[in-house]
């Protein structure tokens, strides 16, 4: 009888492609219903009343010129900086992690099995579509395809929970409410597109660097937006490579950009477009908050009865 491949069968414990693929944008029932939905788990009225309520917050708000960056705070620290909007760096907290003490080596010796699921081609272009290019295989087999590949776009790990990497950080409870981990991985050259996420973020640098442009909310108007789904839109403007011919409302934007180096944490706030170049070999993780956004605690028209 055919015996299967160990490597194999770890790969089938990652979900079908279509479980992890987008919505068709057409369906409007189906995008109803999850609306409804996330607006349950969040706690508030309608998405659509959050995100105008974001936008509306984000337009009252001093012009960001540069990200700050702040020592570990507690968690009421953290909150009322947060409660002000404006995105901010936390220094000395993932560099205390069991995870940022190993070398990158430790992904093939240790979880070379894992199964992890690679954007390959354009995922760029794609990025916000209801399909792309995805392949299942073991991390080691990731590891071989990413550092052979000549492509200028290479392969992406992103968005995916390893729960045998997260037994390694130790995250800090500055939310009442958040999702679970998801981890990105790559060489430099990876790229996720300008969007944004209508949710908290914490982002977590744990090797490697990243370079993030950031713009604010209200500025979805000069950045040519389109929904994937309730809680995440999409742009084609590129920041580092502006085509003020296609994208001529994108010369208003005011974008600022920031380089997240190893142990370091960003904080994203709700509708914050962004964009994310890996500068080196890296790996990330990333929760967001599954919540009434801090900025809008103070809001409450916004919450449900």
């Amino acid at each position: 009888m055919f015996e299967e491949d160990p490597q194999a069968q770890d790969a089938r414990r990652l979900p079908p492609l279509e479980a992890s693929r987008q919505a068709a944008p057409h369906d409007d029932a189906l995008q109803q219903e999850r609306a409804e939905r996330d607006a349950r788990a969040r706690g508030v009225v309608s998405m659509q009343a959050m995100r105008d309520a974001i936008k509306a917050s984000a337009s009252t708000q001093p012009p960001l010129h540069a990200v700050p960056r702040v020592k570990r705070p507690d968690a009421a620290a953290f909150r009322a900086r947060a409660e002000q909007g404006l995105p901010f760096l936390v220094e000395g907290v993932a560099s205390r992690w069991p995870l940022a003490a190993l070398p990158p080596s430790v992904l093939r010796e240790r979880y070379g099995h894992v199964p992890v699921r690679a954007r390959v081609g354009d995922y760029i272009g794609t990025a916000f579509a209801p399909d792309r290019a995805m392949r299942d295989m073991a991390m080691r087999d990731y590891l071989d395809l990413a550092e052979h590949d000549g492509h200028a776009l290479p392969p992406y790990v992103g968005n995916l929970e390893l729960r045998e990497l997260n037994a390694l950080c130790h995250w800090p409870g500055w939310f009442e409410k958040m999702g679970p981990p998801r981890f990105w991985l790559g060489p430099g050259g990876t790229v996720t597109p300008l969007h944004c996420d209508y949710d908290d973020n914490i982002f977590a640098q744990v090797w490697g660097s990243k370079r993030i442009f950031l713009a604010p909310p209200h500025h979805d108007a000069f950045l040519y937006v389109k929904p994937a789904n309730p809680v995440l839109f999409g742009s084609p403007f590129d920041p580092e490579h502006p085509d003020f011919d296609r994208y001529p409302l994108a010369r208003q934007a005011r974008l600022v950009d920031v380089v997240v180096g190893p142990g370091e944490m960003l904080y994203v706030p709700a509708g914050w477009y962004h964009q994310v170049r890996a500068l080196s070999f890296s790996l990330s993780s990333n929760r967001w908050a599954r919540a009434l956004p801090l900025a809008l605690r103070g809001d409450p028209a916004l919450r449900r009865d």
